[in-house]
Formats: structure tokens, sequence, C-alpha cells
């Protein structure tokens, strides 16, 4: 159904963006640093069903009202990345923060934490142009149904996207400790952290590619 190239190229993406720093692993790390990894998973779980939610709308079309609706398409676009410009402000200025260190932040219900996991995930813009701009150029309507397609394709970057957002929340408090005890290395992740936020957003807002959608 799904080329093995097609597997690989939209692998090598989720694994890219997961990595870039952004609205879910600012989240996840802060709760996992300040309540602990129970309360990080909590959190995970919310940012998983937030994939689902765009997997069903890629799979149900929905993604076509971007397309009938350009304008909404960039509203989303540069409503994300001024929130990652936001971020980078709190990261980069004078007396910011390490996403790693951590803060005095009161500790929340298990309720309240999937629940912002969530709404960070869904309100995440790398998430909603992968869905809605690049996952199309992975298929293939020649090769079968649109949705199935679809389906396996974003499967594949949910079990990637999860299983590295897991390693992150099983590590930040060790990964906190260590910059703790090392203040240069924490001035150096903050500012690394703070700057590809900033150019994150700024090429997120400078492009100019419109949503696509794979039609049958």
């Amino acid at each position: 159904m799904v080329t093995v190239g097609a597997v690989v190229g939209i692998a090598l993406v989720a694994l890219g963006l997961v990595l870039t720093p952004g609205p879910n692993m600012v989240y996840l790390v802060s709760r996992s640093v300040t309540q602990g990894r129970r309360a990080g998973l909590v959190s995970l779980l919310g940012v998983a069903v937030g994939f689902l939610v765009y997997l069903v709308a890629a799979v149900a079309g929905i993604a076509t009202v971007f397309v009938l609706v350009p304008p909404l398409f960039v509203a989303v676009k540069l409503a994300g990345a001024a929130y990652l410009l936001w971020l980078a402000w709190r990261t980069l200025r004078p007396g910011g923060r390490s996403a790693f260190t951590p803060a005095p932040l009161p500790p929340d219900r298990p309720r309240r934490l999937f629940t912002m996991g969530l709404v960070t995930n869904l309100l995440n813009p790398k998430i909603a142009i992968l869905y809605v701009s690049l996952l199309p150029q992975f298929i293939d309507p020649a090769r079968g149904h649109v949705a199935v397609q679809s389906l396996l394709l974003g499967l594949t970057q949910i079990s990637i996207a999860l299983t590295v957002n897991g390693l992150i929340v099983l590590t930040a408090g060790t990964v906190s400790a260590f910059l703790t005890r090392r203040p240069a290395w924490a001035r150096v992740q903050r500012y690394v952290m703070g700057t590809v936020l900033a150019a994150l957003a700024v090429r997120i807002a400078a492009d100019r590619s419109r949503a696509a959608v794979a039609t049958p």
C-alpha cells in the first residue's frame, strides 16, 4: 500500500521534528522536572491523543478545509510561529530559564496534565504543518486508498514521536541535574534551544507553501 521510501521519508521527517525544540518538548520537560516522571507520562498521554486527533482528521480528509480556505492555513501558521517566538524570547531574555531548569510550578492533577498535553499538541504549529502540508506529499493515490496510506504513515510518525518524547520524559530529571551542576552547559543549552525556537518560528512564518491534500 505504501512504499518503503514513503515510510522512511515520513520517519525521518518525524524524527527531525520531534528532536527540534517546540511546545511539546518544553511542556513535557517542564512537567517531568518539576512534578516527576509520572506527571510527564500522563502529559505525554495527552500529547498522544492530540496526535490521534490530527491523524483522524487527515484520514477523514478534513485537511481539505485548509486547502479551500487558504487564509485559515496562514492564520494557523502565524499563530504557531508567534507562540514559538514567545517561547524563544522567554528562553533567551536576560534571566531566562532553560526548559530543563526546575520552576516553582504547582502540581497539577492527572486530568489537567492530560488536558494540557492534549491542548499543547493540538496548538503545536509543527504538527499542524506536518499533517496538513507534509504528510500528503508521501501519499501516492495510484498505490491504493488514500485514507489507508494516511493512516499507516501517520501511525509511523506517532510511533517515533511518542518513543522519543517518552525518552525525553524519562531522562529530563537526569539532564536537569547535570545542567544544574554545570552552569556553563546550562547557558549553552538555553541559547541553543532559544535560537532553534526563533529560527523555526521565522521559517514557519516565512514559508509560503500552501496546504496540500492528496486526492484519490
